[in-house]
C-alpha cells in the first residue's frame, strides 16, 4: 500500500508538471492574437486582473486568504520579483531581442533556481545528475530557437535585462516557498496578482486602445488570464509542494517545447532540423534535471 501511494504521488507530480508545461506553453498562441490590437501594458494588466479575480475569491472560499495575509510583506516581494520586474524587463528587452533569444535566456531559470536552492541549504540541488540535465536542456533550447538567433546577443543591455528577469523568477519562487511555508498557492498568487494589478494600472490606462478590440482579441486576453495565469499558477504551486522549487522551475523547458510544437501544428511554422534535434534534448534534460539523487547505501 505504501509503495502504491508513493508511486501514485510520483505519477501525479509528473502529470501536474506536464500540465503546467502545456498551460505556460499556450500563451504564445493567445498573445499572438491579442498583441495585434492591444498594447503590452493592457494585456499584462488584464491578465493580472483576471487572475486575481479568479484566485482571490477561491482563496476566500477555501478560507486560506486570511492565513496568507500574515505573510503580506513576502507576498509583496514575491509579486515584484515574479510579476512586476520580469514582465517589465522582458517586454522592454523584446524591442531589441528576438523572441527566440528571449526564450533561451528565460530557460536559464533552472540554473538560477538550483543556485538559490543550494545557497539556502538544499544539498541535493546541485547534484551531478541535475547539472547534466540542466546543461542538456539548455543545449536543446539553443537548437530550438535556432543558432542564427544568437546574433542578437550583441545587445548587452537587453540580454542583461532578461537574465535579471530570469533570476528574479527563480528568486521569487525560492523565497516564497521558504518564507511562507504551508501557505496556499492560490492565496499567495491571488494577493500577488491583486498587488501587481494596482502597480500596472496607470500604465494600462495610458495605453488603452483607440477603438474597441475584436472578439478574438478579447477572448485571447481572457484565455491568458484564466488559463495561463489563474489556473497555471494554481497548478504550479501544487507542483512546488510535490517536487520542490529547484525542480519545478524546470517547467521552462517543456514550456518551450510545447510552444514550438503548437507553433508548428497551429501556426504553420516550419519544422527545422534544429527543432527536430533540440526538442528531444529539452525533454531529456527536463527528466534528468528533475531527478532526485539516489540515497546513499549505509553498510552494515
Amino acid at each position: 500500500v505504501l509503495f502504491r501511494s508513493v508511486s501514485q504521488s510520483r505519477y501525479e507530480g509528473w502529470a501536474l508538471f506536464a500540465l503546467v508545461g502545456v498551460l505556460w506553453g499556450v500563451p504564445y498562441l493567445f498573445m499572438k492574437v491579442a498583441v495585434e490590437e492591444l498594447s503590452t501594458p493592457v494585456i499584462v494588466f488584464s491578465r493580472l486582473l483576471i487572475g486575481a479575480a479568479v484566485l482571490v475569491p477561491l482563496a476566500i472560499y477555501e478560507k486560506t486568504l486570511r492565513p496568507a495575509l500574515k505573510y503580506w510583506r513576502y507576498i509583496a516581494l514575491y509579486a515584484v520579483a515574479e510579476m512586476v520586474i520580469p514582465w517589465t524587463l522582458i517586454t522592454s528587452a523584446q524591442k531589441d531581442l528576438s523572441s527566440g533569444v528571449v526564450a533561451l535566456l528565460v530557460a536559464t531559470v533552472p540554473i538560477w533556481a538550483t543556485l538559490f536552492a543550494h545557497h539556502t541549504g538544499d544539498s541535493t540541488a546541485a547534484h551531478r545528475t541535475r547539472i547534466f540535465g540542466i546543461a542538456l536542456g539548455l543545449i536543446g533550447i539553443v537548437f530550438l530557437v535556432g543558432i542564427e538567433t544568437l546574433n542578437d546577443f550583441g545587445n548587452m543591455r537587453a540580454l542583461i535585462q532578461v537574465l535579471v528577469a530570469s533570476a528574479a523568477y527563480a528568486y521569487a519562487v525560492n523565497m516564497i516557498t521558504r518564507k511562507a511555508p504551508d501557505t496556499s498557492g492560490v492565496a499567495i498568487n491571488g494577493v500577488a496578482m491583486a498587488l501587481s494589478t494596482v502597480i500596472f494600472a496607470p500604465f494600462a490606462i495610458t495605453h488603452l486602445p483607440s477603438q474597441a478590440p475584436s472578439s478574438e482579441a478579447i477572448l485571447a486576453t481572457i484565455g491568458l488570464g484564466v488559463i495561463c495565469t489563474a489556473i497555471a499558477f494554481w497548478v504550479f504551486f501544487i507542483v512546488l509542494k510535490e517536487i520542490g522549487a529547484a525542480r519545478a522551475s524546470l517547467v521552462v523547458y517543456p514550456n518551450t517545447a510545447v510552444a514550438v510544437m503548437l507553433g508548428i501544428f497551429l501556426l504553420d511554422e516550419q519544422l527545422t532540423l534544429a527543432i527536430a534535434i533540440g526538442l528531444p534534448m529539452v525533454l531529456l534534460g527536463s527528466y534528468f534535471a528533475s531527478r532526485k539523487p539516489s540515497a546513499p547505501v549505509i553498510a552494515g
